[in-house]
């Protein structure tokens, strides 16, 4: 179940869900929340508790979310910068997640809150005692906070996914954090901004993360006027490349008009309006930013500013896209799985169906591949699989879509062909299959079966039984 894609697909979309509701946060207390519920709410968890960590190194419970009783008991607790210290020294690493199971708890009493729900005899099954924690880290690596977790929705220790899903929002939430941290610091010293720009200075040229202002009104409506060290670290510009400069030239932003239209939206309301854009560096590498923007009265005609924040999340998008891709493709060979196909499938229908041109959906399975599995072992199999599956996506013509359907059957779904054309592409892929597989003796081959698609054809479901049909009366023909 953990390799489904459905299920993985489900996952990444909860986790854009409470990722976007944890960002939405105007101040410190708001993200802390917005931390806690996106847990319970969307990551499967029926409990979560945020410790924030002060300056002093004490922990101090902040937000509750999924339990009114463990809020009351815990709520504003304040522990000791060590408290975590025993408890990670038993506990499992996953990735940066601590797991602590029960059974290596000392005997004794128990410290803290304890839900009370029935336990489970299944080895797998979460324990009350267990114990899961996500430490949350700013940008810079300083330590913000703990997030612990309990009762999973499915009444089961988190397996990969579910570990994965919690450290990439934990990932997230200590930036969140950090960020918010740093907005309420801003907006407490915003009112002493216009008494003393040496205040503001201190604060702009210390911040960790990236800092700028640009001109919002008058003729340097868009222009750089001042960066901190951190957004050029960032950015990879030194300042005097940059100060003066319109910030839309290292942007990609599709739909500026837009951007701007939010913008003025925002300064009607005084918020914060929060982004995420590809930017360009000098040396023609794109990094992903993403941040928050401000819009600051300076006084009486006086032209308005833009504060902006930044941090480089590119680390985050890659995450979400190899997520998103794990979703789409075969973990073995990298091909595209039955929902990609699907998809693809779709698309194709369309514009046979407009264009009146047929296609064709070609159904390949082995023979004799289970030879190769029996008699060299099923890592030799994986091996040979991979191969046979570039040797497939090098047969078909640009454009066409080879998909593995699971095992040792293979899908080719290719537009505009028929006749001789579909003989052609046949006899390639039965000849890429065919030829000898390294250091294996078994004589692999592939039958092919083949229907078209047409303007009345109605699904893929339909299309592959046929295929798979045609398929086995190719492989009756072959013996």
């Amino acid at each position: 179940m953990q390799n489904d894609p459905t299920v993985r697909l489900t996952a990444v979309r909860r986790l854009y869900e409470v990722s976007a509701r944890m960002g939405a946060g105007r101040s410190l207390a708001e993200t802390l929340q917005a931390v806690v519920d996106g847990v319970v709410t969307g990551l499967g968890f029926g409990i979560a508790v945020l410790n924030l960590r002060h300056a002093d190194g004490k922990f101090e419970v902040i937000a509750v979310a999924g339990s009114p009783e463990a809020r009351e008991a815990l709520l504003g607790r304040v522990s000791a910068p060590d408290i975590f210290d025993t408890e990670f020294a038993i506990a499992d690493a996953w990735g940066k997640l601590r797991f602590v199971p029960h059974e290596r708890l000392p005997e004794g009493e128990v410290v803290g809150w304890v839900p009370d729900v029935p336990v489970s005899d299944d080895p797998g099954a979460w324990h009350p005692l267990d114990a899961l924690f996500a430490p949350l880290y700013s940008s810079d690596g300083e330590l913000v906070g703990m997030l612990s977790v309990d009762l999973p929705e499915d009444q089961r220790r988190p397996g990969p996914i579910h570990r994965e899903l919690l450290e990439i929002f934990a990932t997230q939430a200590g930036v969140a954090i950090d960020k918010a941290r740093l907005a309420d610091q801003l907006l407490a010293e915003k009112t002493r901004l216009e008494a003393s720009e040496a205040t503001f200075r201190l604060v702009f040229e210390g911040a960790g993360n990236g800092m700028a202002t640009i001109g919002f009104d008058g003729p340097d409506r868009g222009r750089i006027l001042r960066v901190n060290d951190a957004f050029c670290r960032i950015t990879g510009y030194a300042a005097n490349d940059l100060l003066g400069a319109r910030l839309a030239q290292f942007l990609r932003d599709e739909e500026p008009q837009s951007t701007r239209t939010d913008l003025e939206d925002v300064a009607t309301s005084n918020g914060t309006y929060r982004f995420e854009r590809v930017f360009t560096q000098p040396s023609g590498n794109a990094i992903w930013l993403g941040g928050t923007a401000a819009i600051v009265e300076q006084g009486a005609d006086r032209p308005r500013i833009l504060l902006i924040q930044i941090d480089d999340v590119t680390a985050r998008k890659d995450a979400e896209r190899e997520l998103r891709h794990h979703a789409a493709h075969d973990p073995l060979t990298g091909l595209p799985n039955r929902r990609l196909l699907q998809h693809r499938f779709t698309k194709a229908l369309e514009r046979t169906r407009m264009t009146g041109r047929p296609g064709a959906l070609l159904f390949c399975d082995l023979n004799h591949f289970k030879l190769v599995n029996d008699g060299y072992g099923h890592e030799a199999g994986d091996r040979a699989l991979r191969e046979i599956a570039n040797r497939l996506t090098t047969a078909v013509r640009h454009g066409d879509t080879v998909a593995r359907l699971g095992g040792d059957e293979f899908a080719v779904l290719a537009e505009d062909i028929s006749g001789d054309d579909l003989t052609t592409l046949i006899a390639r892929l039965e000849s890429a299959v065919s030829r000898p597989l390294p250091n294996i003796a078994v004589e692999v081959t592939t039958s092919v079966g083949t229907v078209p698609i047409t303007p009345t054809t109605t699904n893929l479901d339909t299309l592959l039984h046929e295929a798979d049909q045609a398929m086995y009366d190719a492989k009756n023909r072959r013996i």
